[in-house]
């Protein structure tokens, strides 16, 4: 997978391009989407729709009932993988681990932009990158940063855009974490970044578990 010098500034910009688009939209319409539909399916979302579930479906499918296993105990650990991110790419791409196992990961951002480190499908992944467009939707999402106050303010009926999902570390520069986490059973599966931009410019690798 050929990633250039200028993968960067590109992702750099498409998140700023977001950003911008967003800040963009007029007044006027937003208050049109917000009373001119009444409360119907073709209006405004209310607060609560606004926020990212972080987990798709039932609200668990990036934790509890995830297709690629559960969260799992620090005493069932068998080893320990350590992750470093930078710009669109992960230390370690191709992952194989067998069912039953519980691994831990340790995960460093060591690029210049924000980066995740999430463990699920396809399809979850492309629900989340939704979410995670939201997030920057709402400032609580930029390049390089992540504002931590906007990412727990209320968003109605008690839910916030906390990004606090068992399978997955979203982190600024310098930071690190960790995931543990138990495959249960066989399957294929991927590890991706969806900070807008950084899934298509090809931060995304392979989870195989036997």
């Amino acid at each position: 997978m050929r990633r250039n010098e200028n993968t960067n500034s590109m992702c750099k910009s498409i998140l700023t391009l977001a950003i911008t688009l967003t800040l963009s939209v007029p007044v006027a319409a937003l208050a049109a989407g917000e009373h001119g539909g009444g409360h119907g399916s073709g209006g405004h979302s209310s607060a609560s729709e606004m926020k990212p579930k972080m987990g798709h479906g039932d609200g668990h499918a990036h934790g509890h009932g995830n297709a690629a296993g559960e969260p799992g105990k620090k005493a069932d650990v068998s080893r320990t993988l350590e992750i470093d991110m930078t710009e669109n790419r992960y230390s370690q791409e191709k992952i194989t681990v067998k069912a039953g196992e519980t691994i831990r990961f340790v995960v460093r951002n060591k690029g210049e932009l924000v980066h995740e480190f999430n463990i699920g499908t396809p399809a979850m992944h492309k629900g989340h990158q939704k979410e995670m467009m939201m997030m920057v939707d709402h400032g609580v999402l930029e390049a390089d940063k992540i504002n931590h106050a906007k990412m727990k303010m209320d968003m109605g009926g008690g839910k916030t855009m906390e990004h606090n999902d068992p399978n997955s570390v979203l982190l600024e520069p310098g930071k690190s974490g960790e995931i543990v986490w138990k495959f249960s059973k066989a399957g294929t599966f991927e590890i991706a970044c969806n900070v807008p931009g950084h899934y298509d410019a090809g931060m995304v690798g392979e989870l195989t578990v036997k």
